[in-house]
């Protein structure tokens, strides 16, 4: 699978290391190709990059790695995203990172899946740090946890495969609407990170039983 990352800030860069380094060809999208093509010298490897629209176009997986505001924008960029399977790694967060912006009866998932009906979205990789990311997804010697969440189990089992070939341990949660529950974890993580002080080593590396 090819994969094309939306962004080029922290969480994108650390997604595409993690990416790349177990054999994914990634590609940065941006609306400006030059800062996406300095973002891929930077990782080097098998990453590159260009604009949204051939970035998203020619890849069979898109990561939105953008702020939830942003994605719409991105999307449109993209184009109609047919068929592929994206990954919503947003979280709906105010400025401060004090409160979500949505919830309860919707989420940035569900949202995003209306911006692109055509697309495949499933929620994962938000409740991450970007520094754990470009630890290469582990914490001290355990892999992080995954959590992902999508309407249609083909499209799961393929996100859980590309987790797991990186290096997480993926859990699948349920539906979309799962995101409802995840949107807040994330926020809880950065609470816990940041403001209580415990570092961004605290979350998530759940303990699971499979």
């Amino acid at each position: 699978m090819t994969i094309a990352i939306i962004g080029t800030g922290n969480m994108a860069k650390g997604l595409a290391g993690v990416f790349s380094k177990a054999g994914y060809p990634v590609t940065f999208g941006s609306r400006d190709a030059a800062k996406a093509s300095e973002a891929a010298r930077e990782l080097g490897g098998n990453v590159s990059g260009a604009d949204i629209a051939s970035a998203a176009g020619n890849a069979d997986v898109v990561v939105l790695a953008v702020p939830f505001d942003a994605a719409g924008d991105a999307i449109a960029a993209a184009g109609e995203l047919e068929g592929k399977i994206v990954i919503d790694i947003t979280n709906p967060l105010t400025a401060d990172y004090s409160s979500l912006t949505i919830g309860h009866s919707t989420s940035a998932a569900e949202e995003i899946q209306k911006l692109a009906p055509k697309a495949k979205v499933v929620k994962a990789f938000n409740t991450i740090f970007a520094s754990v990311l470009q630890a290469g997804g582990k914490i001290g010697d355990k892999p992080a946890t995954v959590f992902i969440a999508g309407d249609q189990q083909a499209v799961n089992d393929a996100v859980e495969a590309i987790a797991a070939k990186s290096g997480f341990v993926p859990v699948q949660v349920g539906g979309l609407s799962v995101a409802r529950y995840l949107e807040p974890v994330a926020g809880l993580n950065i609470v816990l990170g940041y403001m209580r002080g415990f570092g961004t080593d605290i979350a998530p590396t759940w303990q699971t039983v499979i």
